[in-house]
């Protein structure tokens, strides 16, 4: 199974590796859409989308061994709203997605989706993007950054319990730091959705069970579905009793919803016509208490 024996010994003690032995971690597609840009060269579009490229998956994030195969897969869709040539100023917004495979199956599972809307950026053509925690001056690199952690942080979670929590928290203090730097996004408290909002209310005692039931999920539930579906649905059943008491314990928390978004066709897949009458009604009891809007959705459950 992907890392996940690498994962745990990292749980019980500090993997350490020379920087010629550690693989990346992740593989990202980027895109750069400028669609909304006209009467621009090409050339800046060009370099930027190979310098991010270069950046996300030319760099080792973590002291963890991965081998090629086990790279995290992960896109960043970066849509370019105006840009200013003079002054190399990037307004835009970022479709960030990442994925993990299901043990003994062919198929993919999404972890992570969202939309960053405030992904604004100074960059010119012939710019090296390099990443110096320690002093962070450049919001494209803490943005990608910030975006590099939550995606490792989360898959790791996926994996082993509670193991990604040294990445997400690299996340919160590059928001901290992304404050100083004069653009949206990183304030504390500013938007229940924004990056410093995500992080931090991941890190969250309060959100405990919402950090459970990312291994229950995935790696007790999707991970066993080829071998025992019946158990695997059941500790679905579990992760979503998890899901319902992160909610209720932090009821102002975004992620809880997002989760519900990102897995809402594969839920429907997961319970539409499998399992007990009561266990599929409260699945839909649970998942319309927090995202009433995928209503027509939850209802399929209940089918």
């Amino acid at each position: 199974m992907k890392h996940l024996a690498i994962i745990a010994a990292a749980c019980m003690a500090c993997l350490t590796c020379s920087p010629a032995a550690c693989a990346q971690e992740l593989n990202a597609k980027v895109i750069i859409n400028r669609s909304q840009v006209s009467n621009t060269k090409s050339g800046v579009f060009e370099a930027l989308e190979k310098a991010v490229t270069q950046f996300l998956n030319e760099r080792a994030w973590t002291n963890m061994k991965f081998r090629q195969q086990e790279r995290i897969q992960c896109s960043f869709n970066i849509n370019i709203s105006s840009y200013d040539e003079s002054s190399g100023a990037f307004k835009a917004t970022a479709l960030i997605a990442s994925s993990r495979p299901v043990y003994g199956s062919s198929y993919t599972t999404t972890v992570w989706n969202t939309n960053d809307k405030d992904f604004n950026f100074n960059f010119q053509e012939f710019d090296q993007l390099e990443w110096r925690p320690e002093q962070i001056d450049n919001n494209l690199t803490a943005l990608l950054a910030y975006w590099a952690n939550i995606i490792i942080g989360m898959d790791l979670d996926t994996m082993a319990p509670q193991a990604g929590t040294a990445y997400v928290q690299q996340a919160l203090d590059i928001c901290q730091a992304g404050e100083t730097l004069g653009f949206t996004g990183w304030k504390a408290f500013d938007d229940s959705r924004n990056r410093f909002a995500i992080a931090n209310d991941y890190l969250d005692g309060a959100m405990e069970k919402f950090r459970q039931l990312q291994y229950t999920y995935y790696r007790q539930g999707l991970d066993h579905m080829s071998e025992d579906t019946e158990a695997a649905r059941k500790a679905i059943v579990e992760a979503m009793q998890q899901l319902k008491e992160a909610h209720s314990d932090k009821t102002m928390s975004m992620l809880p919803q997002i989760f519900t978004d990102i897995k809402r066709d594969e839920l429907v897949a997961i319970f539409a016509g499998h399992g007990p009458t009561a266990e599929r009604e409260g699945v839909y009891d649970i998942l319309f208490a927090i995202n009433p809007s995928q209503s027509t959705y939850w209802e399929k459950i209940k089918q």
